[in-house]
């Protein structure tokens, strides 16, 4: 239930960010846009404190920092190998040639590539979705649904359609992750689940520059950490 609701909330924030997009100067846009970039900074650097979290630190003690390193270090290596990015873009582009035959397509892609990683990057997809799957609850993934509904409203109205086609994201990753902790019931551990958010956290906060236009970082290729950091927890544990 909260990934309809969540999927529900972007949609509707897309349409009223596109109805609304030529209604909004343009200097307004970049105003809202950086705004949100520098929150997504914000959520990023909450969720990197993970990393100094007591589970994390009794697991790993210091290798903590090495742990969530490694896996940025490691993933960002296998993304650029799977081009994980560059497959995030021809997707947008893809999707761009099934549901419009107008406007702009790198902005079409900008807007598709950016708000899907914004949606389904962060620890509240991530841990929200897992937690809905465990049955503890939705709690998390109704608070990200009002987040994310005033983001698209926010990047539609300066992206466009790609926005709106990132709710199909949406569903389908949040969805997968909601029936992978249905199956997989409570297998990871709070170390596990910190070193996991704190990896989110640095990736949030490349997305964050790549939105106020200070690095263009291929965060998209930095997804693998999100699997890596949580598996090198044990294996790090064992070096103590």
């Amino acid at each position: 239930m909260g990934t309809i609701v969540n999927v529900s909330t972007v949609v509707v924030g897309a349409l009223l960010g596109i109805a609304l997009g030529n209604k909004i100067p343009g200097r307004t846009k970049d105003t809202v846009t950086a705004v949100l970039g520098m929150f997504t900074m914000v959520l990023g650097g909450f969720s990197v404190v993970a990393m100094n979290s007591a589970p994390l630190t009794e697991a790993v003690g210091s290798f903590a920092m090495i742990v969530v390193l490694a896996s940025l270090l490691v993933g960002a290596l296998l993304g650029s190998w799977l081009r994980i990015e560059d497959r995030l873009e021809q997707a947008a582009a893809w999707l761009r040639g099934r549901f419009t035959e107008t406007g702009d397509a790198a902005r079409f892609v900008d807007g598709f590539v950016t708000s899907t990683l914004l949606f389904c990057v962060g620890p509240l997809a991530i841990l929200g979705s897992i937690s809905d799957g465990l049955g503890r609850g939705a709690e998390q993934l109704y608070v990200k649904a009002i987040l994310d509904g005033f983001a698209a409203m926010a990047f539609a109205s300066t992206l466009g359609w790609g926005v709106l086609a990132s709710a199909a994201a949406v569903g389908l990753i949040q969805g997968a992750l909601t029936l992978l902790g249905y199956f997989a019931g409570d297998v990871l551990s709070a170390a596990q689940i910190d070193a996991l958010t704190a990896a989110g956290g640095v990736i949030l906060i490349g997305l964050g520059l790549r939105l106020l236009n200070l690095k263009q970082i291929p965060v998209g290729d930095l997804l693998p950490a999100l699997v890596l950091a949580p598996a090198l927890v044990p294996l790090a544990a064992l070096a103590l």
